[in-house]
């Protein structure tokens, strides 16, 4: 099948189906993904780990993280089975196992893998302290502050602000159709994971954030790396901003919670914070404990 019949189908299942027939023939097929086209030939897929994202250009497909090896495997063959038989360029978001740990299925198959240098580094690092160096497939391109290629019918550019949820984080821009990958930058409605020990910084990540909004637009649609149940993984300008204001409610509470004398473990028992209503998953103890840390040095 060829590129356009390609997307003449994806737009028939993701766009012209109602919700009663898409979860009929979810029902039925029983695939344990989900492919969704965005705009201008970026889409998503989901399964498990982060949000991986794919822009069907006339060189060959770009993608955008790579989950795990199984679930990768799962979207490269769906692709194939489309009619896309070239693979031009791997971006890994970050180093994280479910975000980077499926690199391996694309050995072989991908001319390219990048990341920011720091993610690089925090992949090499991670493979060595868990013994799966035989495992990765590692960057062999890497950038500082901002990198820019054009794959037709799309511009795909790359930017680095500084350090959040660890301190090798990517905005991956696809320009044309102004679509942002954020990777575990936000988390929509849910707690996130701090990477202190990857150089996370809290504070750092509000700011982050916020030159993020500086730099797109109000029209700008965002692809997040998690969501939490009920929430989507793409998103608005107000979407990063909710988690943006996140970020800054955990610094207050935990802040005012060591000036009351609290301890650490005292800072742990919340279950709910002031102005993080909307984030009830699982998981508070994380940020909250590296927000402890954090402001107090440690």
């Amino acid at each position: 099948m060829n590129r356009r019949s390609f997307l003449q189908n994806s737009a028939l299942t993701f766009g012209a189906l109602t919700l009663a027939q898409q979860n009929l023939l979810s029902a039925f097929f029983q695939e344990p993904w989900k492919i969704t086209m965005l705009r201008n030939k970026v889409g998503i897929f989901e399964e498990r780990g982060g949000t991986i994202a794919f822009l069907l250009s006339k060189k060959g497909v770009v993608f955008v993280d790579s989950q795990f090896p199984d679930q990768s495997k799962h979207l490269l063959d769906e692709l194939k089975k489309r009619g896309e038989k070239e693979f031009e360029l791997l971006i890994n978001t970050h180093h994280h196992g479910d975000h980077s740990g499926g690199n391996i299925t694309f050995k072989g198959i991908v001319d390219h893998v990048m990341a920011h240098e720091n993610s690089l580094i925090n992949q090499q690092k991670a493979a060595v302290a868990n013994k799966s160096e035989d495992k990765q497939l590692y960057p062999d391109l890497t950038y500082t502050d901002t990198w820019q290629k054009r794959y037709r019918p799309d511009i795909v550019s790359l930017h680095y602000y500084g350090a959040g949820h660890t301190n090798g984080d990517s905005f991956v821009h696809f320009e044309h159709a102004n679509i942002v990958h954020c990777g575990d930058l936000v988390f929509n409605r849910r707690h996130p994971y701090v990477d202190r020990n990857a150089g996370a910084n809290i504070k750092s990540w509000i700011e982050v954030l916020n030159k993020a909004l500086a730099k797109f637009d109000k029209e700008t649609m965002y692809v997040f790396g998690h969501a939490a149940a009920g929430y989507k993984v793409t998103g608005t300008p107000d979407d990063v901003k909710t988690f943006r204001d996140y970020l800054g409610h955990v610094l207050k509470f935990v802040e005012g919670e060591i000036k009351a004398g609290k301890t650490k473990e005292e800072v742990l028992k919340a279950t709910i914070i002031p102005g993080g209503e909307e984030f009830k998953t699982d998981g508070i103890q994380r940020p909250l404990g590296a927000a402890y840390d954090e402001l107090t040095m440690k």
